[in-house]
């Protein structure tokens, strides 16, 4: 494995970590959306890029959309967020 190589949490952990994904416009970009997670205590963790995400999923409509875009999120959360949450 290379040093450049994002190495994800395991989706139990995550789970366990991750109080809410909210998304929200980016603060240096307001024509742009992120996901920024959070944790359990209301610290930011880490961000999302929205439209990669949403290309990559390409949620179904409504309830079911969060979802898959949650579980996304969560199978996807960097071992490095243990640092700051």
């Amino acid at each position: 494995m290379s040093n450049d190589e994002v190495r994800f949490l395991p989706f139990e952990e995550a789970v366990h970590i991750v109080g809410a994904i909210q998304e929200e416009e980016d603060i240096d970009d307001a024509t742009h959306r992120i996901f920024t997670v959070y944790s359990t205590q209301d610290k930011e963790l880490c961000w999302f890029d929205y439209d990669e995400v949403i290309e990559d999923v390409a949620p179904s409509k409504g309830d079911k959309g969060k979802e898959e875009v949650t579980d996304y999120i969560l199978r996807r959360i960097p071992e490095w967020v243990l640092d700051y949450s």
